[in-house]
């Protein structure tokens, strides 16, 4: 166990806080603030605390060097309404400078400043000083709750840790409870649901869940690999062609291991990769050779559904279909919903699950939504996650 902000006195301490303020913008404006809304629970406990906040992240991918759209100050805008408090915003090209530095000595306890985006600095990424030590030098006490960057080790994220006395947020608190218990001591039946395009991606995670799953369900650009691995016909549907002896090896495992290895009866198809083009049923060993592979079928999501019914914990990455296109999205609806109608601890972890449960109106009925699609997948793979290593133990 890690300690947490409750573990230590903040009272009157400059306190570095790593957030996850890369959020979605379109035209200057935020466009979905709930990485911002996420970290709100810890920085509201150091306001209540009478610690002097400074807040730090990234955002996209500005290269080591200060570019306007990449600019944290909509972030700081954001910040001072939802926090009903002026947030102050240290506006320099290179992080931390004179002024910063001076900024930050001035804040009073209760008071909020953001530093500029971190990627600003060519360091950051790769973990060297000097701006390490630069941003150690404006805190008394470093704060992770930046889950999404926690398998990164960066100069704000681990860095950091080398210098100051360094403990968890609430975000990576919770987010290590619910990924840590699903994993470690998961109600049972216990079912990982794995979609998503690639198997290569995913095996590390799949060997990992083997040994702890009760039934592992397959669905999404995945299971086209998985029945090419079969000797079936997939038409036009995508491949990972490197991954076909890893595909017949992880079916290998779960069946050596006792697990449950479900794969889709039936597939959506179309003849092209678009959401107007007329669709079919067949069933996966029929997949015709000029079509591709969409969605899972009818009887697949009849067989899962009911499956998952059963279920106590559910762990969820990847969606079953291309549910960005409305034609093609009832495979990873009906999942949705089959985990917002059962009683199980449902855990989303990330990326585009998130993504299709939020686009389905059903992210409240979720046990828990990972904040981090990279972060959750490692942890999910037993990886230590260096943002959250280095922090103080309990």
């Amino acid at each position: 166990m890690k300690k947490t902000v409750r573990d230590i006195d903040v009272s009157g301490k400059k306190v570095l806080v790593r957030c996850d303020f890369n959020v979605p913008m379109q035209d200057g404006k935020i466009t979905d603030d709930r990485r911002i809304t996420a970290a709100l629970p810890t920085i509201e406990y150091l306001i209540e605390q009478n610690a002097k906040v400074i807040l730090m992240s990234h955002m996209g991918r500005p290269k080591g060097e200060p570019k306007p759209e990449f600019s944290l100050q909509p972030v700081a805008d954001r910040l001072s309404e939802l926090l009903k408090q002026d947030v102050v915003f240290a506006k320099s090209p290179v992080v931390v400078d004179d002024s910063v530095k001076a900024a930050a000595e001035a804040l009073a306890p209760g008071q909020v400043m953001l530093l500029e985006n971190v990627r600003y600095r060519a360091e950051e990424t790769k973990n060297q000083e000097p701006f390490t030590g630069q941003l150690a030098s404006l805190g008394d006490v470093f704060v992770n709750d930046a889950f999404g960057t926690a398998h990164r080790a960066h100069c704000s994220t681990a860095g950091i840790a080398s210098y100051l006395p360094s403990v968890s947020g609430f975000l990576i608190e919770k987010e290590v409870k619910f990924l840590g218990d699903a994993l470690e001591d998961p109600a049972r039946p216990f079912i990982a649901i794995m979609g998503g395009a690639k198997v290569g991606d995913k095996i590390p995670v799949m060997e990992n869940l083997i040994g702890k799953v009760d039934a592992l369900m397959i669905g999404g650009g995945m299971s086209y690999t998985f029945f090419k691995a079969m000797g079936f016909e997939i038409g036009t549907s995508i491949l990972d062609e490197e991954s076909l002896d890893l595909a017949r090896d992880i079916m290998k495992k779960a069946e050596d291991a006792g697990v449950e290895f479900l794969l889709p009866v039936d597939t959506v198809c179309a003849k092209e990769f678009n959401n107007d083009s007329p669709q079919i049923v067949c069933d996966r060993d029929k997949i015709p050779a000029d079509m591709m592979g969409m969605d899972i079928g009818p009887k697949t999501v009849e067989l899962y559904t009911k499956k998952l019914a059963e279920a106590k914990t559910i762990v969820w990455n990847g969606p079953a279909g291309v549910f960005e296109m409305p034609n093609f999205a009832a495979g990873t609806k009906a999942i949705a919903q089959a985990l917002a109608d059962g009683d199980a601890v449902t855990v989303i972890g990330g990326g585009d699950s998130a993504a299709a449960v939020e686009q389905f109106g059903l992210a409240d009925k979720m046990t828990h939504i990972s904040t981090g699609g990279g972060a959750s997948l490692e942890f999910l793979e037993g990886k230590e996650l260096p943002g959250i290593a280095c922090l103080e133990d309990k």
